[in-house]
């Protein structure tokens, strides 16, 4: 940082914002700031605006204008409100969630008063509830908007907030660009109502019981086999962490009613937005889901079950061999796609033109699963939205295909038409039934996995997150992907690339001829995905929601081979390829 030029602006900057807080503890962080003259400090808090992107806000909580606060969070829902406003001229109306991060009910209020002065009615939730109920409430009660305030998985230092539509989806085209162009000129005209006039205008409706027994009932309607939980769901053990997080109240409460007693992790059963046993409350994550795994070896559990703090992500192990054992993202997709196709068949509630849909990161196994059942499979951008997008469009068709299941390599999935969101409320309940049902047939979840590999042939993904952190790390992001596509790679592990795929520019290149074709019918995003000779993909991508980039690692055999073999042949490869990954980034 050249101080020397910066140290002027930063301090006028770093005054505008104390005169604009109205929140004195945002406030006296700067005011500290300036008083110790650290412009190291100021200038990360400074430099840049917090982005609102295409799925809302999401960053550090502390004063400044690349921070999560009170001022950050009226001054986005301004420009929210005044797009909602221009779209619905009148009876608009908003709802709002919000979980267990800290700040995250100030954050929330902030929000609904400034719709609230903007004319537009504020049904805000008494207290925490998870994201999926937040996209169920927006259908019940025909909104126009919604917002839940949370930064999902991420540290505890962070929050955001999400935006949804009146599908009750996270805003997609045209809406997102046209919201984040009113967020953008925003500048000071921030209105925000009085809470007490805001109630007596009738403009704030505080809600909970009248969205929480619905949404209950929705999940507990998901189960395709409701007699087997019923008669046999106290012979399954199941052990649940919410982390924290929002998911203890809506999973317990449905499972219990379901006919299944759920034994919490003690430690972590309150909310707490400290998330003082873990460092990164993600059941992504093994040391996460530590506790709830000595619990679950302690008392003999089926099933292991943990949700992030806002109870779209769920993470599970199950026994194998003896002990417990975690299941990635994928292979519980895998999991419940199988089953859910299965049973449905089964069942005779199958409909006519049954669809998966998953992302484009997503292991192709789901789509092999899928048409083994005679359903179709379609890939869309990683984002849960465009998953949800693709099932509003097919709703409007005449004789369009009809959503069963789908979901999201990054542990989100959704078993229902009801939520527009990843759900991992329904998600749970239906991984219970998916347990119990095969522990009734004398098999464990992975003795199923492996069934499934035999079925298919034998795939493994593997997940590499790079950090760039502050305004030079936003610079060597970019530069790293300009460098991939004028110079992209040749051999991963040894395998020629065959194929390289370019979400950005819609083009597939053919290496060999340098040949495009322009084939891909997406949304433009700056993806690149690399095809290898022995089908192994490869694919990089810059995070929408942190400044990290991702590359996925996928690799997979033939079916027919000993899964001994295969598990060593992809280890293999997936090791090699990781090591040349971690050289290029």
């Amino acid at each position: 940082m050249d101080t020397a030029t910066n140290i002027p602006a930063l301090a006028q900057k770093a005054q505008t914002y104390i005169r604009l807080e109205q929140d004195p503890h945002f406030r006296s962080q700067v005011e500290e700031l300036l008083k110790k003259e650290d412009w190291v400090e100021l200038n990360d808090r400074f430099y840049t605006d917090l982005e609102f992107g295409t799925g809302g806000l999401r960053g550090v909580i502390g004063g400044g204008y690349n921070r999560m606060n009170p001022f950050t969070v009226r001054r986005a829902t301004q420009g929210l409100a005044n797009y909602v406003s221009k779209a619905v001229p009148a009876g608009a109306s908003a709802v709002i969630a919000y979980d267990s991060r800290n700040y995250s009910d100030l954050f929330a209020l902030q929000a609904a008063l400034v719709f609230c002065a903007s004319g537009i009615k504020a049904y805000l939730f008494t207290g925490l509830r998870p994201t999926p109920e937040l996209s169920f409430a927006v259908r019940q009660l025909k909104a126009t908007v919604g917002i839940v305030v949370t930064a999902s998985h991420n540290p505890p230092e962070y929050n955001g907030y999400k935006a949804y539509w009146n599908d009750g989806a996270q805003v997609v085209p045209p809406h997102d660009k046209a919201i984040i162009e009113e967020v953008l000129s925003v500048g000071d005209a921030i209105k925000a109502m009085d809470k007490d006039e805001a109630v007596k205008a009738g403009l704030l409706v505080m809600i909970d019981k009248e969205i929480d027994r619905p949404f209950i009932d929705m999940v507990k309607r998901c189960a395709i086999r409701p007699n087997l939980l019923k008669e046999g769901g106290k012979s399954v053990k199941v052990v649940y962490t919410p982390l924290h997080g929002t998911g203890a109240m809506p999973v317990d409460t449905a499972l219990k009613e379901m006919g299944v007693d759920v034994t919490f992790v003690k430690e972590q059963q309150a909310p707490d937005g400290n998330f003082p046993t873990v460092s990164y409350p993600n059941p992504e994550e093994a040391s996460a889901m530590r506790l709830a795994l000595e619990l679950g070896e302690k008392i003999g559990a089926d099933l292991v079950l943990g949700t992030d703090p806002d109870a779209d992500r769920l993470g599970i192990a199950a026994p194998d061999g003896g002990a417990l054992k975690l299941v990635t993202g994928n292979q519980l997709g895998s999991l419940l796609a199988d089953y859910v196709f299965s049973a449905r068949k089964e069942m005779g509630t199958m409909p006519a033109k049954p669809i998966l849909i998953k992302t484009i990161v997503t292991t192709e196994l789901q789509r092999l699963i899928a048409d083994s059942y005679g359903a179709d499979c379609l890939d869309v951008l990683t984002g849960f939205k465009y998953i949800c997008e693709k099932m509003r469009e097919f709703e409007s068709q005449k004789d369009g295909p009809s959503y069963v299941v789908g979901g999201e390599e990054s542990y989100g999935y959704l078993v229902n038409t009801e939520v527009r969101d990843k759900d991992a409320v329904s998600a749970a309940t239906m991984t219970v039934e998916m347990a119990l049902y095969h522990k009734s047939q004398g098999r464990t979840l992975w003795d199923q996995l492996r069934e499934i590999w035999k079925r298919h042939g034998y795939f493994k993904e593997a997940l590499i997150s790079k950090a760039f952190k502050g305004e030079s790390g936003l610079n060597a992001m970019k530069a790293l992907m300009d460098r991939l596509r004028k110079s992209p790679p040749k051999l991963f592990a040894g395998q020629k690339v065959v194929s390289v795929k370019d979400y950005q520019t819609g083009e597939t290149i053919d290496p060999a001829t340098g040949k495009q074709d322009k084939n891909i019918d997406l949304p433009s995003s700056n993806v690149l995905q690399f095809i290898l000779e022995d089908n192994s993909i490869v694919t990089v991508r810059p995070s929408g929601t942190e400044p990290k980039i991702k590359f996925y690692v996928s690799c997979r055999t033939g079916k027919g081979m000993d899964l001994v073999e295969a598990e060593n042949l992809v280890d293999t490869k997936i090791k090699a390829i990781t090591k040349e990954l971690n050289e290029i980034a």
